[in-house]
């Protein structure tokens, strides 16, 4: 399961359950939908419309007169960002579900900030609410509204009155008292601008003489756009179509093809079962996990510690008990 290093020390089972975040992000029950209108942002609406239609054309400029290494920059940065969501606002901040010193808390918080998905403390709190509340009117991104709601339709509409009420009940204190957290919300609109889209833009014209619109429309506005796409296939495509090994009663799948663009958070009926274990997955030879493998490198130089895991025996134990019996231990165990 864990990688075998000291830095991996908090392996849970049956008797050693109850991590310290544990029961905050277990579901809650239904909560009643009362009547609700939706009231439609046309700012958020009207931005995220130019946003894609400047994609579109960086996707052309990608072809027809973009550097190959603009591309490549852009692709990387994609990832740096969606590592700052994974491993940082994810697994570090909202689930606790490791420990990091300093320098990579700094790495973190600069790729966090370069994804542009809001201060870590607001995403924390919507992701906290989405698994204390998963599938309900108070879940931010409810996957039982379709798909399209569920992937960016949420963004783009007043939010849930449940949402706005059951959000008191989620503490954020872990966070007000991290000093990059603190930091970054405190500086973000100054923070934000220039590591997601200023510097990005400079970086190729300055370094390797790409023109400022290719720069512009490549590094910055189609990069962007593809990191919020992966972040929200795991609120949607990995909500919706898959298998359930873990637990069958809740929404949540096993999605491979998310997996491959989101660095392994696509593993999602696990990760909602045990949302404590920093892999997020159960890891096997065929599993795809990028985040969990960089951060088993930042345990083994000393950056990440007390990696949280879940037993094998945990784990086989739900499997029989709540899975739909698509998981290989079960063909194994008859």
């Amino acid at each position: 399961m864990a990688p075998n290093n000291s830095n991996c020390s908090e392996v849970l089972n049956e008797d050693n359950l109850e991590f310290e975040h544990q029961n905050e992000l277990k579901p809650e029950l239904e909560i009643k939908s009362s009547k609700y209108k939706m009231r439609l942002v046309w700012r958020n609406i009207i931005l995220f419309l130019t946003l894609h239609l400047a994609s579109v054309y960086g996707i052309y400029l990608i072809f027809t007169s973009a550097k190959l290494i603009t591309t490549i920059y852009a692709i990387f940065l994609y990832q740096a960002g969606a590592f700052g969501i994974t491993a940082g606002a994810h697994r570090l901040w909202t689930h606790r579900a490791y420990k990091a010193k300093w320098p990579l808390k700094l790495l973190l918080i600069i790729c966090d900030t370069l994804a542009f998905q809001d201060a870590v403390i607001d995403w924390a709190r919507d992701h906290r609410m989405h698994h204390k509340f998963s599938e309900t009117d108070a879940d931010p991104h409810n996957a039982k509204r379709g798909f399209f709601f569920c992937h960016m339709g949420w963004l783009l509409c007043r939010k849930h009155p449940e949402v706005k009420e059951k959000g008191k009940s989620i503490d954020l204190s872990d966070l007000s008292a991290d000093p990059f957290i603190r930091f970054q919300k405190r500086y973000y609109l100054i923070l934000m601008p220039l590591v997601c889209f200023v510097l990005p833009t400079l970086i190729p014209w300055y370094f390797w003489n790409e023109s400022l619109l290719n720069s512009w429309f490549v590094a910055s506005l189609w990069r962007y756009t593809v990191t919020l796409h992966v972040t929200w296939l795991v609120n949607s495509v990995a909500h919706l179509w898959g298998a359930r090994p873990y637990d069958k009663t809740i929404n949540p799948v096993e999605n491979l093809f998310v997996s491959l663009f989101a660095l392994g958070e696509g593993w999602h009926n696990y990760h909602h079962t045990f949302p404590w274990d920093y892999k997020a997955a159960e890891i096997g030879h065929w599993r795809i996990n990028v985040t969990t493998h960089l951060i088993n490198f930042f345990a083994k130089i000393g950056w990440a510690y007390d990696l949280k895991t879940v037993s094998d025996d945990m784990i086989q134990k739900r499997v029989l008990r709540t899975g739909d019996g698509t998981h290989p231990f079960v063909s194994n165990y008859h």
